[in-house]
């Protein structure tokens, strides 16, 4: 079984297609797999170092409005759309699989019209250009959330098989993990994340909470990003924090075991990207988002808005976002145990745990 995956430009949509490979292998013993990616993008540096071939095409994004751009990214695209047929032609795959971004769209299309299958993944609740456009050629689309269908007009194609997560956040173990991250099990966990780089309206907001959790039952879990961890040192020190790796308030750049922390966490803040999402609905976290406002399409606000629809979720715009705001809703949820309850419920019952397994049956079912 040969198989190629593409997608690209950003970990939301290079890290799905390393987990359906990963799955892949674990359920075949006779399995070729290589990704189709550029050379500028995340993948170039990702995907090699995760052990798998990376074959590269010309590709760019094209621009909203009509421009001397746009001219040369179509002509950059038709010239990646004639190296994708050369990839076909040399790998011979049996099923082709696109995992978002720009990226993917010329190797998807030339496999749709060599009439090799092809499947594509959309992760977001508002599904990016390239899929809204490959949705009319594939032969399967896969979805991590059902509210997408209502932008796909090729309904019979879809099926909801999930994101898929690292095996990890489901094997970990509670008790070891509040061990792991050294604290209290007979407290409940706020855990703050806005990604590698931090979230700096997040990591602003979050530094008033910290008075208010100092001498409280609760346990403060701020992760800052690498970019806003000295200005949130330095603010904590004025506060008299200076132990930040232990205590009521631990504050840390970067958190490795990210798995233990989702397990121990009682409500998360963080931003809503896909993939935090998938890993924070398959925990069954209640969550305050505060969507990035720069995403593409503006998607997060599109994936936040469709938990807090489900009552999994309450949702705080970025410019609404205060101190101030981000206390009230803290307060207004972390302290009321129905409510809380209720929503983890909600978010567990939007999880997909399985989405991994899900996807390799949908791509063996299409090959068979």
């Amino acid at each position: 079984m040969k198989i190629l995956i593409s997608g690209g430009g950003t970990g939301g949509h290079i890290y799905p297609g390393l987990a359906i490979a990963k799955s892949l292998e674990q359920r075949n013993d006779d399995v070729e797999i290589a990704f189709v990616g550029t050379e500028q993008g995340l993948e170039a540096d990702i995907v090699p170092k995760e052990g798998y071939q990376l074959k590269t095409i010309q590709v760019q994004g094209l621009p909203r409005k009509v421009s001397l751009d746009l001219i040369k990214a179509a002509f950059k695209s038709l010239v990646g759309f004639f190296e994708a047929k050369l990839i076909l032609n040399n790998f011979e795959p049996d099923i082709v699989v696109g995992t978002g971004g720009y990226v993917c769209g010329p190797i998807v299309l030339a496999a749709a019209l060599s009439n090799i299958p092809t499947v594509i993944h959309e992760q977001n609740a508002y599904p990016g250009l390239t899929n809204r456009l490959l949705a009319k050629v594939v032969d399967k689309i896969a979805l991590s959330n059902l509210d997408a269908k209502e932008y796909l007009k090729d309904l019979d194609k879809v099926v909801l098989t999930g994101n898929p997560i690292r095996p990890a956040i489901l094997e970990q173990n509670r008790t070891k993990a509040f061990k792991e991250l050294g604290l209290n099990p007979r407290q409940k966990v706020i855990l703050v994340f806005g990604g590698s780089r931090g979230a700096k309206s997040i990591n602003q907001a979050v530094v008033k909470l910290y008075k208010e959790i100092k001498g409280s039952n609760l346990q403060l879990l701020h992760i800052t990003g690498k970019n806003g961890f000295e200005e949130v040192e330095a603010k904590a020190e004025e506060l008299g924090i200076n132990n930040m790796e232990s205590g009521q308030i631990i504050i840390k750049p970067y958190l490795y075991n990210m798995e233990a922390a989702l397990n121990v966490a009682d409500l998360v803040i963080s931003r809503a990207g896909a993939t935090g999402l998938a890993e924070i609905t398959a925990c069954g976290i209640p969550a305050i988002l505060i969507p990035y406002p720069y995403a593409a399409e503006n998607h997060q606000e599109y994936n936040a808005r469709s938990l807090e629809r489900k009552n999994a979720a309450e949702v705080i715009l970025d410019q609404e976002l205060t101190g101030d705001k981000l206390s009230e809703v803290v307060n207004e949820l972390i302290f009321d145990e129905q409510k809380l309850k209720k929503m983890a419920q909600a978010s567990k019952e939007l999880g997909q745990p399985d989405a991994a397994k899900n996807l390799v049956a949908l791509i063996q079912d299409l090959i068979s």
